[in-house]
């Protein structure tokens, strides 16, 4: 489990077409991200989801108590005896722990996003090195930030050297479609994770060929929470919202919003048949956060494409 966000971590899976350094095998890159399972004393309120694992042990109060495979439950105060083989599967619990063991969650969640950061740090000296403009695209399931890609890539086509990191927790599928458009695509599955870290993108990297000079997308695993808190040595995370999403987004989560350095605003051309309220869902994102640069666009239409194009201009010449 991760210990920032809770997520589980299982292995990760980079898939590209061919290797394109010497002695790199074609088979997908496969290696065990930064923490792999942690137990309840390692943070101080983890809800609790576990599918085909091994049985993790809770200490409470000096007491072993093992959680079943698969077992979900809610739990206040001291935890329940344990059940008999096949029973409590399909219950929800919490566990929550005392100051002590806060504090100590914090400090593993300071040590674990400093590792983060120093791989994130890597990766922003080779985009330096390379003159590459990375941008981490982050959004909610199906606000259209793949359709938006491959508008944008056709567009960019001929331009400027391109390439692009899929993050999804299964499939190739969005990496397909990257790759239809005639640009290199490095798939990432996370399975049971929720984002993408920069240790995973360092590997990404070590799998591609790197568009000198051009620019790289990441797209990240459909998230508005966890990815806020990964720097990957992107210049900017881009935020796709779709305006078939409630303008209230900004509020609910707004470390993802302060975050971003830009607010794509989709599915634009939806408007006549929505009753979306754009004036409020900016107001909303500039209340979190005032620096932030809004474009209303369409992935389908077009409309706004041009001011995408433009910013990303802008970016490179920074």
């Amino acid at each position: 489990m991760c210990l920032t966000c809770g997520c589980g971590t299982n292995e990760v899976f980079i898939r590209g077409r061919q290797p394109h350094r010497a002695g790199k095998a074609s088979a997908p890159a496969r290696f065990r991200p930064h923490v792999t399972e942690a137990t309840v004393s390692d943070a101080s309120h983890i809800a609790l989801s576990h599918v085909n694992e091994s049985p993790l042990e809770f200490p409470h109060e000096n007491q072993k108590h093992t959680l079943p495979s698969g077992r979900r439950g809610e739990l206040e105060g001291d935890p329940p005896s344990n059940p008999p083989p096949g029973e409590g599967v399909g219950e929800s619990f919490e566990f929550k722990i005392g100051d002590e063991d806060a504090s100590r969650i914090v400090k593993l969640e300071q040590d674990i996003l400093a590792k983060n950061d120093a791989h994130a740090t890597t990766n922003r000296n080779l985009f330096a090195e390379a003159g590459i403009l990375a941008l981490n695209l982050v959004s909610s399931p199906g606000s259209g930030k793949t359709t938006l890609l491959v508008r944008t890539l056709e567009m960019l086509k001929g331009r400027l050297p391109v390439a692009v990191v899929e993050g999804d927790q299964q499939t190739e599928n969005d990496a397909e479609r990257i790759r239809a458009t005639g640009v290199e695509a490095i798939q990432i599955n996370t399975g049971k994770g929720c984002h993408l870290d920069a240790q995973m993108i360092e590997h990404a990297l070590q799998q591609m060929a790197m568009p000198q000079g051009g620019v790289l997308f990441i797209e990240n695993v459909g998230n508005l929470v966890c990815p806020s808190a990964f720097d990957l040595g992107e210049a900017a995370k881009v935020v796709v919202l779709s305006v078939t999403e409630g303008e209230d987004k900004p509020l609910k989560y707004p470390d993802m919003f302060r975050a971003a350095k830009l607010m794509l605003l989709n599915k634009c051309d939806l408007l006549p048949h929505l009753s979306f309220d754009v004036a409020r869902v900016e107001e909303y994102a500039r209340r979190v956060n005032p620096d932030i640069v809004i474009i209303r666009l369409s992935a389908t239409t077009g409309e706004g494409l041009g001011d995408w194009l433009a910013w990303l201009d802008a970016q490179r010449a920074v």
